[in-house]
This record gives structure tokens, sequence and C-alpha cells, in this order.
């Protein structure tokens, strides 16, 4: 298992809320993530679509993977999100991460939520702090 791998893993083992929202982890490495996920009837809102929340939180998973992936501990600064197309009940989303800059301290995703259809109905821009914590100092 390689560095990327098992931060998400131990990532995920905490994650309580990306496990409600049913994600799968379909591909990491350093400074990428693709995720997955089918809304249920419990995402959707009065407009019977889904909450904007949803795709804004997969995309945040997304982020969040993709920017600790290198093994040094990353928060969320600053984010945006651009919904494109409504998404309905039973949709499944894909989540693609990739690191567009790195620096020391900070570093930028862009997130693409594609449906099962590959039409393209968020985007999702992330901007992380890095901070100076390993998530295996040991290794």
């Amino acid at each position: 298992m390689d560095l990327a791998e098992k931060v998400v893993n131990k990532m995920m083992d905490g994650d309580a809320f990306s496990k409600w929202l049913g994600i799968k982890v379909l591909d990491i490495s350093k400074g990428y993530c693709q995720l997955q996920m089918q809304v249920r009837k419990e995402m959707t809102n009065g407009f019977f679509i889904a909450h904007g929340g949803i795709c804004y939180s997969l995309a945040d998973s997304a982020l969040a993977f993709a920017a600790n992936s290198d093994g040094t501990q990353s928060l969320s600064i600053e984010t945006s999100i651009t919904y494109k197309k409504k998404v309905n009940n039973g949709d499944t989303l894909t989540a693609t991460a990739k690191e567009i800059t790195k620096e020391e301290k900070t570093a930028i995703y862009h997130i693409k939520i594609e449906n099962q259809d590959k039409i393209e109905v968020g985007k999702f821009k992330g901007k992380v702090f890095r901070t100076n914590k390993e998530w295996f100092p040991n290794n």
C-alpha cells in the first residue's frame, strides 16, 4: 500500500460523514483523488433534487483526500462551487480532484463532479493550508 492509500484509509476510518454519504474511493495518488457516491432520497431538498450540500460535500471530501495524499496534514481554507446541472435522486456522482499548484504552505485543487452519463454537474475549487504535521511521522 502506498502512502496516498494509507493516508486516505486512515482519514476514512474517522470520517463518519463520508461514510454516511456512501463515498467509495475509486483512485488515489499523490495530488489526485477520484470518489464516487449515489444520491439517495434523504439527500434531496424541497425541489426533489439533490441538496446542493451533497455535491459540495463529495467535492470537499475529494479535496481533503487529494490534499493529504502526500502525507502532510492539510486543511481547507477557501472553497467555492459552481452548480452546472441538477442532480436527481438515484444519480451516481463521480468527483475527480487534481492538484493545480502546491507551495510550501498552500495548495490549490480543482474538482470536477460528473453524473453517471459523464455530464459535468459541478465544478469545485479548493485552497488548503499545508501544516507541518505528517500523517505518519515515523515512516
